[in-house]
Formats: C-alpha cells, structure tokens, sequence
C-alpha cells in the first residue's frame, strides 16, 4: 500500500540534509574511566541534531597508531543505549573505533523529547514534518557528521550496523563504505504489517485500529520511509541478514530491495541462532574491514 514512491521523495531528503547541515554539531567529549583500559579509551559524546536536538553517545577508541576501521552502531528501536550490543565481544574494541548513539527519544536522549516503547514507531506518524523517524534518520547521519571529523576513523572502512537506520545512512550519507542491517519495519511496511502480530510492526497495527481513518495519512508518510526508494542510493558493501521463509521479512519478501540496491550485496539467511548469525556477520565484518579474523565472545569459542 506504502509502494509508490513520492514525487518529491528527492526534494524532501535533500531538505533534511541542508537542515542538518545548517545546525554546529558542537561535539563534547568526556572521558570514561570505568569503561577504559590499556587496550581501549571510552568517551561519552554530547552533539548537536536536526532542530538543535541534544544527542548523546558512546566512542571507544583503541590504543595504537590510527587510523582504525571504525563500526557505528546507528541508533535502533531500543530505549537502552550500549556501549557494544549485548552479546557482542569487547575485544571489538581492541581493533576498532566503535560509536554508539542514542536517539532523540531514547534514554540519554531523551531530554526535552521522551519516548515509549514500544509506540516509537509512530509518533505523530499521520504528519511528515513531524513523525519522529523524520528526525532519527537525521540524528543517525548526524552520528556520521561527527565521525568524519576524528582523526581515529578510517574513511575507507566506516561500517554501520543495526537495522533499516544502517541503510538509510548508507543512502543518504555518502561516509559509509560497508553496512550490516537486519531489515525490521521500513519495507513495505503496511503489507508486512497485516501478516503479523509481532512487535515493531505490531505498532503499526495497533495504531490503524486506534484510528482507522488515518490509514492513509499513515501510507503516505511511510512511503517516504520504504527502503525501496533508498536502495538504489546504497553504493556501500552490504551484508544483509535476513528471516528464513516463514518470517515477515524473508528473503523472498524482500527480494525487490536486495534486487535495487546498487553496491555488492551479501545476504544471509537467518539460521535462528544467535550463535550461527553472529558467527557469519563476525567473520564478514572481520573479512571486510579488519584483518580476517572474527572476534568473538568467548562463550562462542
């Protein structure tokens, strides 16, 4: 229902970007402690967003001669920010420059604006300019702004991770040389919506039952959203993980972007296991950016 792409699709994220452009990221670091070690710094980040929104985030950078090959993982539909995502090995932060960021919304960035959870989804989702996504796809390039500016990052291999934010960076943020998304709620998203009763998507149903006489409104502003009008903007490598044939988004679902995106496209499906997953997205990221040798949790090994 959301399928028809917007004939100012262009003029409206080419706005958000010169907005964004306009505002001083006016980045303030303060070093952690606790989190640090002879391996590894932590600072916590405070920049500036669309609308002079306040963000905050994490940056871990290793001891060594930079530049170093950097992962961002872009801000998600989470209310916790981390440092690294559970289950993920800190050794990561050994080898690479790692950056977390929360949100508008979302704990640590949640003043002036708190959201909920789950409900993220569809803040003001009936008005364009207003729908929350509208300003975390913008801090989530605004994360980007600020990683370009460190010295520590490798500009030829600047990885974001996580799920649909990874590939609007990609899209819309010409810094990203290699992304890892796990597809959740921007493609097609009304019709994937109807086939299931699991959250996010979940959300988008609830609110269509709350007010079904926004449905169209709602189609409208997610068509601005669906994935199949960025993928063609997505140059970067990408490992694309996705459900096996009885989920929402199985690789037959989501054929139409894998088919248009327009870099090199590894795809993966999922082996519902968290060991199996995590293991083949290591050893692609360990391929791709780091020096072929995964890092893993020691649990996995």
């Amino acid at each position: 229902m959301d399928k028809l792409r917007p004939s100012d699709f262009g003029t409206y994220w080419y706005g958000i970007s010169q907005e964004l452009s306009k505002v001083d990221i006016s980045p303030k670091l303060e070093f952690i402690p606790i989190r640090s070690d002879k391996h590894a710094t932590l600072y916590s980040v405070a920049i500036n967003s669309l609308d002079e929104y306040p963000l905050y985030g994490y940056l871990s950078i290793p001891e060594g001669d930079p530049p170093f090959p950097t992962i961002y993982f872009v801000p998600r539909n989470a209310s916790v920010l981390e440092i690294i995502p559970q289950g993920t090995s800190n050794l990561i932060r050994d080898k690479f420059v790692v950056f977390s960021l929360a949100c508008r919304g979302m704990r640590n960035s949640d003043n002036p604006h708190i959201s909920m959870y789950p409900g993220q989804l569809t803040e003001n989702i009936e008005t364009l300019d207003k729908y929350i996504y509208r300003g975390i796809v913008a801090d989530t390039l605004r994360g980007l702004d600020f990683l370009i500016t460190r010295p520590e990052v490798n500009k030829n291999a600047l990885l974001v991770s996580g799920n649909d934010n990874a590939l609007f960076a990609s899209a819309l943020h010409g810094a990203v040389t290699h992304v890892v998304s796990t597809p959740a709620y921007f493609f097609d998203t009304i019709d994937l919506a109807e086939l299931t009763a699991s959250y996010p998507l979940e959300e988008i149903n609830d609110y269509l039952r709350l007010h079904p006489n926004s449905k169209n409104k709602v189609i409208n502003v997610l068509s601005y959203f669906n994935l199949r009008w960025h993928a063609q903007a997505v140059t970067a490598k990408v490992l694309l993980m996705v459900g096996d044939e009885n989920d929402v988004y199985s690789k037959s679902k989501l054929d139409p972007l894998i088919q248009n995106i327009t870099g090199e496209v590894t795809l993966k499906e999922s082996d519902n296991s968290a060991y199996k997953d995590g293991l083949f997205i290591q050893q692609w990221i360990a391929d791709e950016i780091g020096d072929g040798v995964p890092i893993l949790p020691d649990h996995w090994k």
